[in-house]
């Protein structure tokens, strides 16, 4: 469309405004409980947000053609309870969306929330969501379209659910194929910024402790014998002999397996690991979590966690190819880039959402990150509006 008017809510910082307004959009309403997002959206496009919009009539909202909403997820993200529609507090902001729709029943809505929410509760979630938009007359895919920005080439490997309605009288919504002509190759360097351009570059450096703990891992993978290097969690406290006073069978059957694959592992390689662990254990940050390792970058001749990605997790150091980072999070801990021994910067986490570099993330650094890490990435709402508004009657 040539010009029309949106109403963005639960706008974050953004995501959508900057998608709809590229494609000639002008927004009319925006909204955010939270107050931090609401300064960075103000600061950034002039534009106060309102806050809770339980408590917003929709009468109150003005007019307009588009609505825009990437609904909380917590109630269908993996990561959360997944309570859906019996969360009481987020699951039911989608009926929010719905009295909006309602009242001023615009040609478009396009949505987004996390990839569980297509299968979550054996797909019931999605029927009720499918069913709900269609009484309120709208046309809608049967079933919601999963899409990641690495598809297009951004390097993020972020899977979201995208749910484009058009109201009845406006058209239906065409089939969105992406071929594999049109899958572009990823690369973390397109998004990286040189050291050099980065101010106070210490502040995402990791530590010398660090930098040792690394390199003891990156000395096991590299020297261990194996066959294949260990798809299974290597868990140190594991590589031991088994203790015959443990009753195995009191774990989960998961459990049992990691245990005796690291067991095996330790058994093969003994006088190595024996050596290592005493000099592991002398690092100061080799306990919990840094005391285990994922290798997810697939099988080499020679490993190197200095050539990849990698990220601190609960689980351990999670080793990833360095093709594409794992999906950003609402956590300050982002993944550390192994050839620049260093985390990725604000700047850097809004070039994966596809933020423009005039962007403005939030001065403060841990607010910048989750509130990136919540964002909706402008090029994949681009995308799907440009697709949404194609399927329009002519």
């Amino acid at each position: 469309m040539e010009s029309f008017r949106y109403i963005d809510l639960f706008c974050g910082i953004g995501g959508f405004h900057q998608a709809m307004e590229s494609l000639g959009g002008e927004c009319v309403f925006a909204c955010d409980i939270d107050d931090d997002c609401r300064k960075t959206y103000f600061a950034n496009y002039g534009i106060e947000p309102a806050g809770d919009i339980t408590k917003i009539a929709a009468a109150d909202i003005p007019t307009h053609d588009v609505l825009c909403g990437g609904f909380p997820c917590q109630a269908f993200s993996k990561a959360g309870n997944r309570l859906g529609f019996e969360d009481s507090t987020k699951g039911t902001l989608f009926f929010d969306i719905c009295r909006i729709l309602e009242f001023h029943h615009p040609k478009y809505a396009i949505l987004e929330n996390v990839r569980n929410l297509a299968s979550h509760n054996h797909g019931n979630t999605w029927r009720i969501i499918h069913d709900k938009l269609e009484q309120l007359g709208y046309n809608l895919l049967p079933e919601p379209v999963i899409f990641s920005p690495h598809y297009i080439g951004i390097p993020q490997h972020r899977e979201r659910v995208f749910i484009m309605c058009l109201r009845k009288d406006v058209g239906e919504v065409s089939p969105f194929v992406l071929n594999n002509e049109q899958m572009k190759t990823c690369s973390i360097d397109s998004i990286l910024q040189s050291d050099n351009e980065i101010p106070n570059i210490d502040e995402y450096r990791i530590s010398s402790d660090m930098e040792n703990l690394i390199g003891l891992w990156n000395e096991f993978l590299q020297k261990i014998k194996v066959e294949r290097l260990p798809g299974f969690p290597i868990w140190s406290d594991r590589l031991c002999d088994l203790n015959p006073n443990e009753d195995l069978a009191l774990y989960p059957a998961w459990k049992q397996n990691f245990i005796r694959k690291n067991n095996e592992l330790y058994i093969n390689n003994r006088e190595f690991v024996d050596e290592w662990l005493i000099r592991a254990r002398q690092n100061p940050l080799f306990f919990g979590a840094k005391a285990k390792l994922e290798w997810q970058a697939g099988q080499t001749k020679h490993p190197d966690i200095w050539k990849q990605i990698f990220q601190l997790r609960p689980s351990g150091i999670r080793v990833k190819v360095n093709t594409y980072f794992p999906a950003l999070v609402a956590i300050v801990q982002t993944s550390i880039i192994g050839s620049r021994k260093r985390f990725l910067t604000p700047r850097e986490c809004a070039r994966l959402q596809s933020f423009p570099d005039n962007f403005q993330p939030d001065v403060k650094q841990q607010q910048a990150y989750k509130q990136l890490g919540n964002a909706v990435n402008v090029e994949c709402a681009k995308i799907f509006g440009m697709h949404m508004f194609k399927s329009t009657k002519t």
